[in-house]
């Protein structure tokens, strides 16, 4: 989809996200040179990369990485816009799912909140301020441990929270097994992806990251980093790893010939390290995606987009470490790896219904009626749960949770009721 010149750009909806289409004549930022040279060497002394690696550095390089360089990430004024950062009622909302976790414990007097990908601490901090306006008893239990690539965005989230008043709820991040929750919003999706692409005698084939001009060039798949002085391309070669095969027969998948695709072999080493120290409580996992048979649909192809100043695009090989790399989460890969580690399922359904089961719009009507706000506060909050609850935004985002040692009997808000 195209804006033609002079024509106002429309939006775009990709998937769930609801961005700009991103402008042809609007100019990206240049690729961070050092980073493309680290690329390029690496290629050359290797050979061709896997796309799991190029993210993982264009991501997470120590750096110039997107998330670890000081790069503007989300936020209104920066590359997407997550809910947490849309307005405090979302982390208000989530804060009374966990009290209701917390209460199934048997409120123990220490309850520890590991958020991974913590960012800027709007949800934290709309968490704690969630439970100091409701007034409820877990704020003085709760020990909140913000867990990020960026040093910076860990002290920046610390003040933010300081200065709301809320500082003497954050510790460092530990290992020790406590009672408590794991919380990710919108990280799983950034986690370094392999694409793959069915072959025609049904096999399955890897796209790696090469140099332009190399031998075995995709037909009309390279994608420039003129900007950094080199050329990247793509070639079709045997799977890097035998994971990514045993995946999707694992899942009954088996792609077209042709058929691009993403497997994020890297969720299960994840869910793995960061329930570890879970004692008892919850793993509360929020993004968008698909399970494994909606996702691997033909139609669907690849779902790999770029994200800048809320516009998206396709080409990973432009703005490197500049901008944000994403793809649609695997929800079938996700729960396989949350019960490999013996956590059991405790729900899963969609951020709209999510946020209208912990009675979101009561919070709403509770901030109309608070002395304390404007007219122009109380519809900036609208405006933003709207966008939350809509299913063409992020209301379709999926919300899984899963326990380990809760109750059989327990009922979280916010999920749905089990069978």
């Amino acid at each position: 989809m195209t804006s033609s010149p002079g024509s106002p750009r429309r939006p775009f909806v990709f998937g769930l996200r609801r961005v700009e289409e991103l402008d042809p004549g609007a100019p990206l930022p240049e690729s961070h040179p050092r980073l493309v040279d680290r690329i390029v060497a690496e290629i050359r002394t290797n050979g061709p990369m896997t796309f799991a690696r190029f993210m993982e550095l264009a991501l997470y390089d120590p750096e110039a990485g997107y998330y670890t360089s000081g790069a503007t990430g989300p936020g209104r004024h920066g590359d997407f816009l997550t809910a947490p950062e849309g307005h405090p009622i979302f982390g208000w909302a989530v804060a009374r799912h966990l009290e209701s976790v917390w209460f199934a414990l048997d409120t123990p007097s220490h309850f520890v909140v590991r958020e991974h990908g913590a960012g800027s601490g709007a949800l934290a901090a709309g968490i704690l301020d969630g439970l100091r306006r409701s007034g409820s008893p877990l704020l003085d239990a709760i020990r909140y441990q913000a867990v990020d690539v960026a040093p910076a965005r860990l002290d920046a989230l610390a003040e933010r929270l300081a200065a709301q008043g809320l500082g003497r709820h954050l510790e460092p991040f530990d290992a020790m097994a406590a009672p408590g929750a794991i919380l990710a919003n919108e990280l799983l999706d950034a986690m370094p992806i392999h694409r793959v692409e069915g072959a025609p005698d049904g096999a399955l084939l890897e796209r790696f990251v090469t140099l332009g001009g190399a031998a075995s060039l995709a037909a009309g798949s390279p994608g420039a980093a003129g900007d950094a002085g080199a050329q990247f391309a793509t070639a079709l070669g045997p799977p890097s790893t035998p994971a990514l095969a045993a995946r999707l027969d694992s899942e009954g998948i088996r792609l077209e010939p042709g058929q691009p695709a993403e497997i994020c072999v890297a969720v299960d080493d994840w869910v793995a390290r960061a329930t570890q120290p879970l004692e008892r409580g919850e793993l509360l996992l929020i993004d968008y995606g698909y399970p494994a048979p909606e996702l691997y649909t033909a139609a669907r192809g690849s779902t790999l987009r770029a994200y800048h100043r809320h516009r998206v695009h396709a080409d990973p090989f432009v703005a490197i470490g500049r901008q944000d790399l994403t793809a649609h989460v695997d929800l079938t890969a996700v729960e396989r790896a949350a019960t490999a580690t013996g956590l059991k399922p405790l729900g899963r359904t969609t951020q709209a219904r999510f946020l209208d089961d912990l009675d979101a719009g009561e919070l709403l009507v509770a901030l109309q009626t608070d002395p304390a706000s404007t007219l122009q506060s109380y519809v900036e909050a609208r405006s933003a749960l709207m966008r939350m609850l809509d299913p063409r935004a992020t209301g379709a985002f999926a919300v899984l949770a899963f326990g380990r040692g809760l109750p059989a009997a327990s009922r979280l808000r916010g999920l749905p009721a089990s069978d």
